[in-house]
């Protein structure tokens, strides 16, 4: 039943669908970057792999499916980097084919989900405290996907540290055990949003394909 929700809320409101997705796509690909630059130091490099040239090559070469797929589950697409004094950077930003399907899904789990949100309201689904409290935490999500998002700053400037949220490259000088625990942290957060946006999909889905049942 959530599903044909979906399906009716998506064909009822593209635009809204397609506008949503795409700018937390966007967000996901950019605001990290930004805000490193911003709080810390503006960008002085950025660049596609130009490995990624090869990938044809690669894929029909004599490795096995194995080690193909889990490669380029870890190959680095693209990344930011900003210099820092003597050369060495002062941090990186680097987004690999994993980080890419993770914003994909987030997008359009956020995308349905403001979809659903608009077409639920106006068949008198949701109103008052919970019209508010649906809104905000759509809000909530989409930002928290953003703002949370893993970062792998060795992959490009091999400092040896572990793999932190965005936040935890603004500040300087943090211990090496809150940077673990940032970075712990930072997954299950993320895990955390994917799931209760997930079942905040699925209710409205339900909620919206209950409505012509009931008008009846």
């Amino acid at each position: 039943m959530a599903w044909r929700g979906i399906r009716a809320a998506v064909r009822a409101r593209p635009v809204a669908f397609f506008t949503i997705a795409g700018a937390v796509l966007a967000l996901d690909l950019t605001l990290p970057a930004l805000v490193l630059a911003v709080a810390r130091t503006p960008w002085t490099y950025f660049t596609f792999n130009p490995w990624l040239k090869k990938l044809p090559e690669y894929v029909i070469s004599g490795e096995t499916l194995e080690k193909k797929l889990d490669f380029l589950s870890r190959v680095a697409l693209f990344w930011f980097t900003a210099d820092g004094p003597y050369g060495v950077p002062e941090w990186g930003f680097a987004v690999d084919t994993m980080d890419v399907l993770r914003f994909v899904v987030m997008a359009l789990l956020v995308g349905v989900y403001g979809a659903l949100w608009l077409h639920a309201r106006q068949q008198g689904r949701v109103s008052g405290w919970r019209a508010s409290a649906s809104r905000s935490g759509g809000v909530v999500g989409a930002f928290a996907s953003v703002l949370g998002l893993s970062t792998g700053p060795c992959s490009v400037v091999g400092c040896g540290a572990p793999v932190l949220p965005v936040v935890g490259l603004v500040f300087t000088g943090l211990s090496s055990g809150t940077l673990a625990v940032l970075s712990v942290s930072s997954r299950i957060a993320g895990a955390g949003v994917l799931v209760l946006l997930s079942a905040a999909v699925a209710y409205l889905g339900w909620q919206v394909a209950r409505a012509p049942r009931q008008s009846l």
